[in-house]
């Protein structure tokens, strides 16, 4: 009765526990959310299933971290939260309370994010695919442009010149060669050709006379700091290449992708892992829906594929990811990254989106009815559906949180799947099988922790008319929990 009696402790909220579970690392204002469910009902009620609840403090002290970590070494230094991460205005205006910048990737981010206090200083402009408004809008407010092509180089010239000023840019590179591989990425000038590019191209006299090049950017479709380092000295290199050349250029943005750690317990994810597996290859799937192998699929008897799902469990992250990318070796000169970055004066830029927000948000669901299915499995259908919490991962692999709203008398072990309001066979919210203590009822609510960092908007759609979910700004301030503590972020004015 241990199990039930830490229930009551906690005011009857329970962590599903499957028996590969996953759990999920937590902060006190989750707990204090769940402990106190009159608050969570007055949000619900007020602005109805699902929504999304994010902490400033949490966000402000993730932000804090990165900061101490490149003062710890001296450098110069800028941070920029990835905008696209998550869209709540309220974490824009946090960002720059908390003295780092915006990167924004579409006109509206860029616009928006001018708005609520964005400057040349504190914001930069990456998207992938640049307008002719967002180039225009940016160099009017004479934010840096970070340009990935010559299409882009062309048309930021043509923009600049009818505005009669200068662009301040950036430019994307990519394809280096680590341990004797070219990196690919569809993104940015091959490193081999950027500097002969720009030296025949930009600056005075040259084609493109009204691009002032400030900067280099890479970001890197993997985790691995190795090539994070490896990279950076490549770019050091470039910029002693161009300054050689008449190009006083200052910065070295390393972009995003750094690792965070979702989970509590490495042994569970361990196990969970080699269970997904063995239950592909033995065709007895009982952990998944449908026996979805997350990427996973047998082939002629053999095991094939790969989780197609972030790495939920990581040693190194955040500041510790930073530090062995600062601290790696240059062969070549015998000193670390940092001492490069220091010796040739170059300000490292990252722009963090997910990292920087661990643990900062919380999507709340409710239930609106139980059932079973065909082959007698208990389906709970909540009022969300699949795009309110979705990436581009097979599945989110964070156990979630039951809020009862009366007592457990007894522990039933229910197993359940969560299902969504699309009229789709695949809205599942979560692919993996849930053990609960008791079959939830309609009307109590199912809350998915750590979900801000690209869960909550980025693939949130509008389809069958359903209203995008309400984002709430929790100040979390040190008085007694209260409904007013919340605030919708449309409300929060643009200037």
């Amino acid at each position: 009765m241990k199990e039930l009696k830490n229930m009551k402790d906690k005011n009857m909220y329970f962590k599903g526990k499957p028996e590969y579970q996953l759990t999920p690392k937590t902060s006190d204002w989750m707990h204090e959310l769940f402990n106190d469910q009159a608050v969570v009902r007055g949000l619900m009620e007020r602005y109805g299933s699902p929504i999304n609840i994010h902490h400033l403090p949490s966000f402000n002290k993730n932000c804090e971290n990165y900061q101490q970590v490149f003062q710890s070494y001296g450098l110069k230094y800028r941070i920029f939260y990835a905008r696209k991460a998550n869209k709540s205005k309220g974490l824009v205006k946090q960002a720059f309370a908390s003295g780092i910048g915006v990167d924004t990737a579409s006109f509206k981010e860029l616009e928006q994010s001018l708005a609520l206090g964005g400057n040349a200083e504190n914001l930069v402009l990456t998207a992938a695919i640049k307008t002719e408004a967002q180039i225009e809008l940016a160099i009017k407010n004479g934010v840096p442009i970070i340009l990935d092509n010559e299409d882009e180089c062309r048309l930021t010239q043509t923009v600049a010149a009818k505005l009669n000023r200068k662009a301040n840019v950036g430019f994307r590179i990519s394809g280096f060669k680590v341990d004797g591989e070219k990196l690919y990425s569809r993104f940015g000038f091959d490193v081999d050709e950027v500097v002969d590019f720009i030296a025949s191209y930009v600056g005075d006299g040259k084609t493109f006379d009204l691009l002032e090049v400030t900067g280099l950017h890479f970001h890197l479709d993997s985790y691995s700091t190795h090539q994070r380092s490896i990279s950076l000295i490549a770019s050091i290199h470039m910029i002693s290449a161009l300054k050689e050349k008449g190009y006083p250029i200052t910065f070295i943005d390393i972009g995003g992708g750094i690792l965070m750690n979702y989970l509590e317990d490495e042994e569970e994810w361990i196990d969970f892992n080699e269970k997904l597996k063995e239950v592909v290859i033995n065709q007895n799937n009982d952990i998944t829906f449908n026996n979805n192998g997350l990427g996973f699929r047998l082939e002629d008897g053999k095991l094939n594929g790969k989780r197609n799902t972030y790495p939920y469990f990581n040693k190194i992250n955040k500041g510790s990811f930073i530090k062995e990318v600062l601290d790696f070796t240059d062969d070549a000169s015998g000193l670390s990254v940092a001492s490069l970055l220091l010796k040739n004066d170059i300000e490292i830029r990252i722009e963090p989106g997910r990292s920087l927000l661990d643990q900062v948000g919380m999507t709340v669901a409710k239930v609106i009815h139980r059932k079973k299915d065909a082959r007698g499995q208990w389906l709970v259908g909540l009022e969300m559906n699949m795009s309110q919490m979705m990436s581009s991962s097979a599945d989110f692999l964070l156990d979630p949180f039951m809020l009862y709203n009366s007592e457990i008398e007894e522990i039933e072990h229910v197993d359940v799947y969560f299902t969504g309001a699309y009229c789709l066979e695949r809205d599942v919210l979560l692919k993996r099988k849930i053990t609960l203590p008791r079959l939830p009822a309609i009307g109590e609510y199912v809350a998915f922790v750590n979900t801000a960092g690209y869960m909550m908007h980025f693939f949130e759609t509008e389809a069958h008319l359903f209203d995008l979910t309400t984002n709430l700004i929790f100040t979390g301030s040190n008085e007694k929990l209260s409904f007013f503590q919340f605030i919708d972020d449309n409300k929060i004015v643009l200037e």
